[in-house]
């Protein structure tokens, strides 16, 4: 056979080889994602008790895994910082992610009250000229002042989310004197109106951290952050809260019940 004959025909024999071997990795990470996601939802909800995942040779077993595929499976909750390798021990929980839900309309502290205490640092307060995308969306004129307000959130001293809010200046005025550290703007707003929140329409997208948002929340520049934007009505509903609330990713889950309709 000539040389050229040959090299083609080794060539031909190598192409599966090495097909087959890109096809074998693939599924080995897409299965090593898969139980990623199971081990997640374990660690989240407190599944593990004492806070230490079982031997990779049990986990394997329980979830009909390869020992490698269970590896990458626990190096990827290792890079989302949940879990860590410790000699002697083995892999255990070194992060906690907070629930919050989307299917009720509260403020942060009725939400995260059996977790721990929620403080608030108020960076920025005072009137402020209202962006037109802000001025239409709570209904007043553009132009006019609403009372805008930056604060820092923080669930047990941790740095959780940083929170934008801009307020009609004829209702935001009372909120000037109020103890805003320690008690949600919710609760604010319908003592200050003697009105009921009613509803909320929101948004939720991951976006990555400006360097503002990461040096104030503590977290690494670019890292990617949970976005709640947020306009919420009195029970009259008038538009009377629209906020931009970034969340660090790592320390909260956002959760919800959702029914069908057709």
């Amino acid at each position: 056979m000539p040389p050229t004959d040959r090299i083609r025909d080794h060539a031909g024999q190598g192409a599966p080889t090495v097909a087959a071997q890109r096809t074998r990795r693939r599924l080995r990470a897409d299965r090593a994602r898969q139980l990623a996601d199971l081990l997640r939802h374990q660690l989240l909800t407190g599944g593990f008790p004492g806070g230490t995942l079982p031997h990779e040779s049990t986990l394997a077993a329980d979830y009909r895994a390869s020992r490698n595929t269970v590896r990458q499976a626990l190096d990827l909750l290792r890079a989302e910082g949940l879990v860590d390798r410790l000699p002697g021990v083995g892999t255990v929980v070194v992060a906690q992610k907070y629930p919050h839900g989307l299917d009720r309309l509260m403020g942060l502290a009725e939400t995260l009250r059996e977790h721990g205490h929620v403080t608030n640092e108020v960076r920025t307060m005072g009137p402020a000229c209202a962006p037109a995308p802000v001025a239409e969306r709570l209904h007043v004129p553009t132009g006019a002042d609403v009372l805008y307000v930056e604060r820092l959130r923080r669930l047990n001293g941790l740095p959780l989310s940083l929170d934008l809010t801009y307020i009609p200046l004829d209702i935001g005025t009372a909120l000037l004197g109020a103890d805003l550290e320690n008690t949600d703007v919710f609760r604010l707003l319908e003592a200050i109106t003697g009105q009921r929140l009613g509803q909320a329409e929101i948004t939720l997208e991951a976006v990555n951290a400006d360097a503002h948002s990461a040096t104030v929340l503590e977290a690494p520049r670019g890292a990617a952050v949970l976005m709640l934007e947020r306009l919420t009505h009195l029970a009259d509903g008038r538009p009377v809260d629209l906020e931009f609330i970034r969340f660090r990713g790592d320390r909260i889950t956002m959760s919800g019940l959702l029914h069908r309709s057709l």
